[in-house]
């Protein structure tokens, strides 16, 4: 092969990978299961325009809501081979893949959402990110929620007894269905948005749910018995694919790292922000509300701590961690 044509072919090899390398920074694509006005999906599409100014338009977020991607453990799949960059997620998957992660799960770990977004800002939960690059093969850059599980019914719930048998609907992961199969409930795991019509249609008794999503899904209108427990917080963390990972440089990480960020911390002071506003609301709901504390679900409490506390060791590390927040 003469000099030119080699020439003429390095050239095209470059122009190429530069250019391959280019299409895949400036169009992320990320994922998440809440409807498009729920508070994680709006800061997902306030992180991708933040990216995109950051970058100068080097860079942009397609955002997918509403499971357009699929469900969680399959954007997780979708995550590990690189076929999906970001996503926002609830801690259900990664605590089936990691149990560890399901130490943030337990009951009464925490007393309310402000407690929660502390613990979640500290570095006991940090230590909880640095497990997933090698546990699953995600980047966690850091966490967001939404406020604190409660028990919403189609009939009263007066004492630990009525929960016997329920069917109740629940995010489709093992602290929570540990827990509640404790109680006595039957768990029936279920998407979010097909709740409302499971309620309606009496395909289960009652939902695990946080004041957010009922008032904005309108799941009272089908379920008018509150029990306002307060007994498990509900993380999200804010990953993005190890593969992609890697193919960054080490600026654009620290820019991706830093953006996201900013706006999983919007996430945690939006529910802090906004909780007692809602429990306001809620409690003004022709509803009956019955509250309910640990004494309340002590032998589900005892049974949870059996199984989790020798699965996942960082729960002592979180229980101090909570303690001495507590006592701030």
């Amino acid at each position: 092969m003469n000099q030119r044509k080699t020439l003429t072919l390095t050239v095209a090899v470059t122009a190429f990978a530069l250019s391959s390398l280019s299409a895949q920074a400036r169009d992320f694509r990320l994922g998440l299961i809440t409807p498009p006005s729920h508070l994680w999906s709006t800061e997902a599409e306030a992180f991708a325009e933040t990216l995109q100014a950051r970058s100068d338009g080097e860079h942009s977020v397609s955002v997918f809501p509403a499971q357009q991607l699929g469900n969680e453990a399959q954007m997780v799949q979708q995550l590990q081979t690189g076929a999906l960059d970001m996503a926002f997620l609830t801690i259900a998957e990664i605590s089936n893949r990691i149990p560890d992660f399901g130490a943030l799960y337990a009951p009464y770990l925490v007393d309310d959402v402000n407690h929660a977004a502390s613990l979640l800002r500290s570095d006991a939960a940090g230590e909880l990110l640095d497990l997933m690059p090698q546990g699953v093969g995600l980047v966690g850059v850091g966490y967001g929620m939404v406020g604190m599980r409660q028990v919403l019914s189609r009939d009263p719930i007066t004492s630990a007894e009525d929960m016997q048998g329920l069917r109740l609907r629940i995010t489709p992961f093992e602290p929570i269905r540990d827990f509640y199969t404790a109680t006595g409930a039957a768990p029936a795991p279920m998407p979010l948005l097909e709740v409302y019509d499971a309620l309606a249609n009496g395909q289960v008794d009652a939902i695990d749910m946080d004041f957010d999503s009922i008032l904005i899904l309108k799941f009272y209108e089908q379920a008018e018995n509150l029990l306002i427990s307060n007994h498990m917080m509900f993380p999200m963390v804010g990953v993005v694919s190890g593969r992609v990972w890697r193919e960054l440089s080490a600026e654009d990480r620290a820019l991706i790292e830093s953006t996201m960020s900013e706006h999983l911390e919007n996430v945690l002071s939006g529910f802090e922000a906004k909780d007692a506003a809602q429990e306001e609301q809620i409690r003004a709901l022709d509803i009956n509300i019955v509250e309910a504390d640990a004494e309340f679900f002590s032998e589900a409490i005892a049974e949870w701590e059996a199984i989790w506390a020798p699965k996942a060791p960082m729960l002592d590390t979180l229980r101090e961690e909570a303690e001495s927040l507590r006592d701030q």
